[in-house]
């Protein structure tokens, strides 16, 4: 299982020199608890660090500081964590783990922004695999009943 079959493609993004307010915005208009902040080049976007609704609350809200003076690039996360496409889904899980991220990126070889694998996302994979499960066990059943009646 590679992570690029199973990351969201529609990735919510913003550049660095976006105020705080207008990150904001853009989390609420598309639903969405972070924004992966890009340097675009060549027609490309290429991730530098991610914001979260998180950071927001609490490096912002919570110490008074007025968001309309404060850009994405004073507030993002640097220490940003990628991984490529063709990664283990599994590798990646446990790199999330180990650093404690629910979000990681998604590039290309060239380190282009593809996608983004969330805690959600993973959920949501892991549902769709238990229901299958549950369909197995069942569709077992009925096949032993009909043999053995």
């Amino acid at each position: 299982m590679l992570v690029g079959e199973y990351c969201n493609r529609e990735v919510v993004v913003v550049e660095k020199q976006s105020s705080i307010s207008d990150a904001a915005r853009i989390m609420r208009e598309h639903h969405v608890g972070d924004v992966v902040v890009v340097r675009i080049e060549g027609g490309k976007q290429y991730p530098v660090g991610i914001l979260t609704d998180r950071d927001i609350a609490l490096e912002i809200v919570a110490t008074g500081t007025d968001p309309e003076g404060i850009s994405v690039a004073d507030a993002m996360s640097f220490e940003l964590v990628t991984v490529f496409d063709d990664d283990d889904l599994m590798h990646v899980i446990e790199l999330m783990r180990d650093k404690g991220i629910r979000r990681i990126p998604v590039i290309d070889r060239d380190e282009a922004l593809l996608g983004i694998l969330t805690v959600d996302d993973l959920l949501d994979l892991l549902s769709e695999i238990f229901v299958d499960i549950v369909h197995l066990v069942d569709s077992q059943r009925r096949r032993e009943a009909y043999r053995r009646p």
